[in-house]
């Protein structure tokens, strides 16, 4: 039996002050828990972290297409109006 990995493309955004990031993961709570945690040097700055938005794919290729998306100016325009 083939195991599937599910990936998820997220955004994260900062309690204190206005930053949000976007990543995706095959594990997002450990991968939320390192934000917060102070683990990852570009978002250690920011902490903490709230989770803004997330959805998944069925394989890595398509989450980094939809995270390139979220990255990009219509994304990023589509991320704000969550805030």
């Amino acid at each position: 039996m083939e195991k599937y990995i599910m990936y998820t493309v997220y955004a994260i955004s900062s309690i204190n002050r206005n930053y949000i990031y976007v990543g995706l993961t095959n594990d997002f709570n450990r991968r939320f828990n390192e934000h917060n945690r102070g683990k990852e040097k570009t978002t250690r700055p920011y902490a903490p972290f709230t989770v803004l938005y997330r959805e998944t794919a069925v394989t890595r290729p398509r989450a980094r297409v939809r995270e390139k998306y979220l990255k990009s100016g219509i994304g990023k325009e589509f991320l704000k109006s969550l805030v």
